[in-house]
This record gives C-alpha cells, structure tokens and sequence, in this order.
C-alpha cells in the first residue's frame, strides 16, 4: 500500500526578499535581525517563509497563521527546533497530523512536509569546503570508513555527501541532534539504495523508517528520512522506484508569488 506523501519544497538564498519578513513572528523577527551574517539571515529568512507557505498550502490556511514554536526543551528558551503547534484540542481535529523538516546549505534551502508521520531532510552544497578525512573519522561506521577509501580520492567527497544526507535525515526524523553516536548508525554504501544496515542501541528500539536520495539542481545530494505510518510508501521521488513517495514543489515561485501577490495588495490605486 502506498504511504502518505512527502511534499519537499526547494528554494534559494536568493529568494530572500524584504516582502517576506511580514510572515516573521515577533521571536522570529528579533532572530533575524539579530544575525550579523547577511547569508545566514537570508537563510533564516527564506526557511521560515517557505515552511509557512508549505505548511499553510497543506493545512488550508493563510501562511501568517501557521503556528510554528521554537521552545528549547532544557532551557524553555526560544531557540529550539521549530515545531507545528498543535491545536487546542487534537481529538476534535479532523485533519492530517503533520510533520516538517527544514535544512539549508550554502544557498539551497528546503522545507520537507509530511502526513502521519515523522519526517527529517538534509541537503549538502556539492562544493562545499570540506576536510573527508576528518568529517569521516567523526561520522562514519569501519564498514562505512573501509568502503570509502576503498574509492579513489576525486569520488570520496561525494560518497561522503550522499552518506552523511542520508544519516542527518535520519536524525531529524528521530528528533535528535548529531550528538547521536554517528558511527554506531550503518547505512547501505552511496551506490545502493538507501537502507538502515545498523541501529545504535543509545537511540532506543528501531522505528519504521524509509529513506530515499533526492538531488537538488541535478547537483547538491539530499535525502528524506520518514518515521511511523508515512514510512510505508512504495514509491520514490514522483512515482520513481523508492521507499518515499515524494512530490517535488517550485519553493523560489511560491515566495515569488506570494511577495507579488502582497506586494499589489499593499499598492495604493493610481499608484
């Protein structure tokens, strides 16, 4: 039976638009004008406006309302992971439960959605700067260290990218951090299709999970991890072979759209 679908939504740094900060919520708004660095405040930015405007398109409602929380769960300060509120009174509410996932790198960034189900997405720049050697030591299983220097050096960063996406979504969708033993998580080999081949003992019992490989601009290599019911899907990326059954989705035309739309709105007649 085919699972509930994963709708990713893709956009750029340059999608960082003026008209995008009336989506900000007063906690969102002070984070964005606190961060110093202009790339990762375009960033910020452009995760929260597309995870309204996905989360708003799903739910049916306008993307200002959307409520999303950020509550640190050891502190209560709001800088945590942002989470969809739930309503009021969950049994009264006759809709989907949804989960969603962001991740940014370098100028790409993407907001995963998901139906019943617990969802995690990673992406990684190709070109990022990167010491392989030093980020595998930390992150990578032997099997998984033997294997990728059993390639040649120019094919080790990729292989690296692919493996390390696939085991951040994995993480997401469990809700931890990479605190998380890295190398007691073993995964199929970059060329394969994506499996968990080893658990951790330290991350509880092993749920469902599905992964599947997503590559953003036929360049940067990205994954999804789904959890729980959702995890049950036949099909990959638009009916492609794969465990997720994900919908693609324009994230730069929908901000686009939703600054001209707004923009128009707020235009004085005769203007």
């Amino acid at each position: 039976m085919p699972g509930h679908p994963v709708h990713v939504w893709w956009a750029g740094l340059a999608d960082a638009h003026t008209g995008l900060l009336a989506l900000l919520d007063p906690v969102e708004r002070r984070r964005h004008d606190a961060t110093v660095d202009r790339a990762g405040r375009g960033r910020f930015l452009v995760g929260c406006a597309l995870s309204r405007l996905a989360l708003g398109a799903t739910l049916g409602v306008p993307p200002a309302d959307v409520p999303l929380r950020r509550v640190c769960p050891r502190c209560g300060g709001p800088h945590g992971k942002v989470r969809l509120a739930p309503p009021p009174d969950e049994s009264s509410c006759g809709g989907p439960r949804l989960d969603f996932s962001v991740a940014h790198s370098g100028a790409v960034i993407g907001v995963a959605v998901c139906e019943n189900g617990r969802v995690g997405l990673d992406v990684e720049e190709a070109d990022v700067g990167l010491d392989v050697d030093a980020a595998a030591r930390v992150a990578l299983a032997d099997a998984e260290l033997a294997a990728l220097y059993g390639r040649p050096p120019a094919a080790r960063k990729a292989a690296f990218l692919r493996t390390w996406t696939r085991k951040e979504a994995v993480l997401k969708a469990l809700g931890v951090g990479l605190a998380a033993p890295l190398r007691g998580l073993e995964l199929s080999g970059p060329q394969q299709p994506p499996a968990v081949l080893a658990w951790p003992e330290q991350l509880g019992a092993r749920p469902d999970m599905s992964l599947t490989d997503l590559l953003v601009h036929g360049t940067h290599p990205a994954a999804v991890a789904v959890t729980g019911a959702a995890a049950a899907g036949a099909t990959g990326v638009e009916g492609t072979p794969g465990d997720v059954r994900v919908t693609l989705r324009d994230g730069s035309a929908a901000l686009a759209e939703y600054v001209r739309r707004t923009t128009v709105a707020d235009t004085p007649p005769g203007a």
